[in-house]
C-alpha cells in the first residue's frame, strides 16, 4: 500500500512579520516546525504501512529549508520524502498549492491513499485537502478519526461530526484529512534518525512537474491578500462608586448609553 502524506512547515512562533509588498509571511529568521495537525497524518500513514505493508512518502511544498522537516518525517517512519521547491511556488494560496501538489501526485504515479492534516496553524483554512481531491478526481473524507479496515480496494473509517461519529466506506485511492483524535504521534527512533541522515531527498521544480509557472505561486493564486494589519484594541476601564444599588443603576445607565440594552 503506497501512502503519500502531505506536510507543511509553519512558523513556530506567533511573532510573525509581514512583507508589505507581497502581504505574505516573512519566514527568514523564524524557527519553523512541522504543522502540528500534519504530525497526526504522518503517524497514521506509518501505522497503516505497519498494518498493510507498502511505503510512506512524505511530501511538502516549501523553501529549501523544509528539507529539515522531511528528514524529521523519516525519523518517525516515512520511507521516502520529496521536496517541491521553486521560486515560482512562492506566495501560493490554497488553490495554487493544491495544484502544485496535484502535479507532484501525477509524477509520483502509483498511490493508494493521500493523508493530510485537518488544517494548518498559519492559514487555518482546511482547504488544500479537498481541493487536491477535486483536482485528482478522488473521493475525499474530512475529519477522519479512525481507520477501521482496508480491504478489497475499499476503506472503512470513522469521521468526527458535531453529534459524534459517522462510519463511511470509500473506494481507494482517496484523500483524507485527519483530526488529532486519530492517534498519538510517536517519537523518533534511533534507526529512523540514522536513515534520515543519509536519505536522499529529491527536489522537484515546476519544470520537473510540467507545470506552467504562471499557474502556481502568487501569480496562479485565485485569491489575493489586499491588506494585512494588526487591529488596535482599546480598552477603557472604570470603577463604579457608591453602594451596590448605586453601582447597579450606574452600570445600567452606561449600558443604555452604549446601546447594549
Amino acid at each position: 500500500m503506497n501512502i503519500v502524506v502531505c506536510l507543511k512547515q509553519v512558523p513556530g512562533t506567533t511573532e510573525v512579520k509581514i512583507d508589505p509588498q507581497t502581504n505574505t509571511l516573512i519566514r527568514q529568521g523564524i524557527k519553523n516546525i512541522t504543522n502540528p495537525f500534519d504530525t497526526y497524518a504522518l503517524e497514521e500513514g506509518v501505522r497503516l504501512k505497519e498494518r498493510y505493508g507498502g511505503k510512506v512518502i512524505a511530501l511538502t511544498m516549501g523553501p529549501p529549508q523544509a528539507e529539515v522537516m522531511l528528514r524529521e518525517a523519516i525519523t518517525v517512519g516515512a520511507d521516502e520524502a520529496i521536496l517541491l521547491s521553486d521560486r515560482a511556488f512562492a506566495g501560493a494560496d490554497t488553490l495554487a498549492t493544491a495544484w502544485t501538489l496535484a502535479g507532484a501526485m501525477a509524477k509520483i504515479g502509483a498511490y493508494d491513499l493521500i493523508i493530510c492534516g485537518r488544517q494548518t496553524v498559519d492559514g487555518d483554512t482546511g482547504q488544500v485537502a479537498p481541493e487536491l481531491a477535486e483536482m485528482l478526481g478522488l473521493p475525499f473524507v474530512a475529519y477522519a478519526s479512525k481507520i477501521e479496515e482496508i480491504a478489497n480496494g475499499r476503506m472503512c473509517l470513522q469521521r468526527m461530526v458535531e453529534e459524534g461519529h459517522e462510519v463511511i466506506e470509500t473506494p481507494l485511492p482517496a484523500v483524507l484529512s485527519v483530526v488529532k483524535e486519530i492517534n498519538v504521534p510517536r517519537l523518533p527512533s534511533l534507526r529512523g534518525m540514522t536513515r534520515a541522515k543519509s536519505a536522499k531527498i529529491p527536489v522537484w521544480t515546476a519544470a520537473d512537474l510540467g507545470i506552467d509557472p504562471a499557474a502556481v505561486g502568487l501569480s496562479g493564486s485565485a485569491t489575493k491578500v489586499v491588506k494585512i494589519f494588526f487591529p488596535q484594541r482599546v480598552h477603557h476601564g472604570e470603577v463604579l462608586q457608591g453602594d451596590l444599588s448605586a453601582q447597579v443603576d450606574s452600570l445600567i445607565e452606561k449600558l443604555r448609553e452604549t446601546k447594549v440594552i
